[in-house]
Formats: structure tokens, sequence, C-alpha cells
């Protein structure tokens, strides 16, 4: 496929491909993703307070956290072709003003409406923040050792994200105020920024088919009607206002997505053959299952914390580092195991740990030594899981997809986790008004994202392939 480099920019490219590109540039770059991944995380300790400044229930913070992945996750697979069209370095850039900016104003909101609003907005902007970065990286580091090794750094902050929203969330809320984790977004963009137009080399164009946008549009309103009628069913009623009509909604939008899909052929945003390979439909069914493991427990147990155990936002955080803390550490064990015997077992192990983690604690939601340790081991043998079945499922993506759907593989993956963080905190929310208490609820929601994620360890250990494909073939 023909491709054509901008002429714009052609000196800061030279410069960096006359030698081994800067490591500023990598960490300019990787800033970029930490802040789209810390921003899943660091709102979770700070529903609570949210809910008290701004009066809302369960239905609103559940908006606040869903506003951003159902757009991050809708608009990835389109973020991936912008970059293409447009070159990755401005696709960053615009990205990284519009998050900034964003953040900064969500910091301002004083209603519920205005923050929703932000914070689809904001995913938006961290939708085109993703594959841009990769792209740059990728066109930055011409060796293919240096760009690996480039490509593992930039991966590997997806722990350390994991690891530091709670906590700094949790640090942040209590010291200043929950507005602040919002704020904390706008010098890490700039940051970003200054060291992006300074250092990054402008990328190819490629010429790529017209964007598929009946696809777009209708996975967007898809995902967004199953979201509302999950979210809004337990309050307003599953027979009345609206819910009915936004599930049949999310039928027909995904009928017609797949239509679409069909007739696109090569412009279609998610080529329906790539399904022909078990191993692709077994990484996006199981990389949704993780998510919607992952942050459907940290939406009810951040709650659950401060509701019913009285701990404080900073309280919270710490609870949490049972689990983000093997997440900092463990992918780069899980990508050398991976390397020996294939993405299958690790990935089955993870979530077998993660479903473990979660009915561990089912029964133990009270004050109790014992509910307290049961807590602890949970949490620590969830954090362990995710650490296996996360770098285990991108393995089995890479390797089940051919080189030319390399990058939609990728982004199919990851637009199948948000969407499972979305229906996580939906479903989950859904569950924890069954019971006239926070603790009864979380007892429920803990068993259902636990035989989620059982299934997904079925899933992974019987669809994901079993040792890395040969380079050669």
């Amino acid at each position: 496929m023909a491709t054509q480099a901008e002429p714009q920019g052609a000196s800061v490219a030279d410069a960096a491909r006359s030698g081994k590109p800067s490591r500023t540039l990598l960490i300019g770059l990787s800033l970029g993703y930490f802040m789209v991944l810390l921003d899943m995380t660091i709102v979770s300790v700070a529903l609570p307070a949210i809910a008290r400044d701004l009066h809302v229930g369960l239905s609103g913070l559940q908006w606040v956290t869903n506003g951003y992945t159902i757009t991050f996750a809708a608009l990835l697979l389109t973020a991936g072709w912008l970059s293409d069209r447009y070159g990755g370095r401005r696709i960053f850039l615009w990205g990284l003003v519009a998050f900034g900016v964003l953040s900064g104003v969500s910091a301002a909101a004083t209603t519920l409406d205005a923050l929703v609003v932000l914070r689809l907005a904001l995913g938006v902007a961290g939708a085109l923040l993703l594959p841009a970065s990769l792209a740059v990286i990728t066109n930055a580091y011409t060796d293919p050792a240096e760009r690996a090794r480039a490509v593992g750094s930039w991966a590997a902050i997806t722990g350390a994200a994991l690891a530091a929203g709670p906590l700094v969330g949790g640090v942040l809320t209590d010291t200043v105020g929950w507005r602040t984790i919002f704020l904390i977004n706008v010098p890490l963009a700039l940051v970003s920024l200054v060291i992006t137009v300074r250092l990054a080399p402008e990328t190819a164009r490629k010429q790529r088919s017209g964007l598929d946008l009946t696809g777009q549009l209708s996975g967007v309103l898809a995902l967004a009607a199953l979201v509302y009628a999950l979210i809004e069913g337990p309050e307003k009623g599953w027979s009345g206002a609206g819910v009915p009509a936004a599930f049949a909604m999310a039928v027909v939008a995904a009928v017609v997505f797949v239509v679409a899909e069909r007739r696109a052929g090569d412009a279609a945003m998610l080529p329906l053959r790539m399904f022909r390979s078990r191993g692709f439909s077994a990484a996006l069914a199981s990389g949704l299952l993780a998510n919607f493991g992952l942050s459907g427990l940290l939406f009810v147990l951040s709650l659950f914390f401060q509701d019913s155990r009285g701990y404080s936002s900073f309280s919270a955080g710490l609870a949490f580092l049972p689990l983000t803390l093997p997440t900092a550490f463990n992918p780069i064990f899980t990508g050398r195991l991976v390397g020996r015997i294939g993405p299958r077992r690790p990935a089955t192990i993870g979530f077998v740990l993660m479903g473990a983690g979660a009915l561990l604690q089912a029964p133990f939601t009270g004050n109790s030594t014992g509910a307290l340790v049961a807590t602890v081991v949970g949490l620590l043998a969830f954090g362990f899981g995710v650490s296996f079945a996360l770098p285990a499922l991108v393995a089995g993506m890479a390797g089940s997809v051919p080189a030319e759907f390399a990058g939609i593989g990728a982004g199919a993956l990851n637009s199948a986790r948000q969407v499972g963080a979305s229906l996580g905190v939906a479903v989950l929310g859904v569950v924890l008004n069954l019971t006239s208490s926070n603790a009864g609820g979380t007892r429920w929601a803990l068993v259902v994202g636990g035989l989620a994620l059982l299934l997904g360890a079925v899933i992974a250990g019987t669809g994901l392939r079993g040792r890395t494909p040969s380079p050669a073939r």
C-alpha cells in the first residue's frame, strides 16, 4: 500500500533517525498513555466524595465511570484509522491538547450532567492518544530490537497506572478534594506535549480507504444504549422511562453494525473475516471478561470500602494495594513465560486467580479480622491474575491474526476490554441494587464477577494457542 510522508517536520524526523531516539521521547509518549490509563482507575476511590458533593446516587456514579470508557472503547478503531490517515504525531498532539483542556474543565464541573458530558469527551481524547502514541514509537524506532524494547517499556506502564490510580486518587481526594484527580492530568499533558513537539518525528500518512462511518456510529449507539438501559433500569424501572426502547435500540444498532462490517469489505472498521480465527475470537471474549471483572470489582469495592467499612478515600486506595502492586512487576515475568510456553496457560491461570480472588471475598463482607484477611488474600490473588492474563491476551491476539491485521487486532482487543469495563460497572451496579444493604449487594456482585472470570478461564483455555507461532510462519 502506498505511503506518503509529510514534508512538514522532516528535519525533526531526520534528526530522530540519525541515531538512537532519545529516551526522553519515549518518556513523553508513555506519559500520554499513562495519563489515559490513570484516568480509568483514579476516579474509583473518589466516587463517594463526588456523590456527596454533587448529590448523586449509584446510577450517577456509574455514568461518571462509564462516560469515559464508552467513548474510549467505541472510538479506538476509528482513532487508529485517523492516526494512519493524518499521521500519528499530529493525532497524538491533538489528543494531548484535548485531554489536558478537558481535564482542567472537568475539575470545575458543578453538576452531574456537566461532569458526564466531559467524561464522554475525555474518552474521545483518550482514544486518540493510544494508537497514535504507538504509531510514533513505531516510526521513531527503526531498529527492530530497539523498537521491541521501546514498545515493551510503553506497554509496561499499564501496571504502573493501575497501581498508581487508586492510591493517588485516595491521597488527592482526602487532602485536596476530588477535583484534583482531574487537575493532575494537566501538567502530565503539558510535559508530554512539550517533549513530543520537540522530539517526535513526523509520521507517514497512509492512503487508506474511507472511514467506516456506518459501522462507527452503529457501534457507539449499540454500546451506549445497552449501558444506558443497564444503568437506568434499576432506578427508573425495567418497563418504563425509555429502558425497553434502549434495549431495542442496542439490538438494532448491533445488527446494523454487523451488516455494515459485512458490506464494507476492506474499509470495514472490524473485518468480520477476522473472527474465523478461533484465537482472535477467544482473545476478544477473554479481554472483555477480564475488564468486566476488573473494572466492576474496582467500582463495587471502592463503594464498599468507604460506605460499609468506613474507610477514608486514602485508606480505600491503600486497601487496593494487594491488587495493584503485582501488576507493577509481574507482567515482566509473564512476558518471558509466554515467550516459552505460549499464551494459553498463563491466561488461563490468570483468569482462575482473578475468579478465585473475587469469590474468596464474597462470604466476608464484615469488619472482622477474618474478613480483612480474606480481602487482602483475595485482592492479592486477583492482582496476580490480572498480571498473568492481560499480557498473555495481547500475545494471544498477536499470534492469531495475519500481520496486515495486527493494528486492527490490537485495537479490537483494547476496544473489547473497554466494552467489558463499561458492562462490568453497569451490570455489577445492577447487582448492587438487588439487596437493601451495600454489604449484601457487594457479596452478590463479587459472586457474579468471579463466575464471569471463571468463564474467561474456560474461553482462554480452549481458544488461545498453546505456544507462540514461529516467526517464520
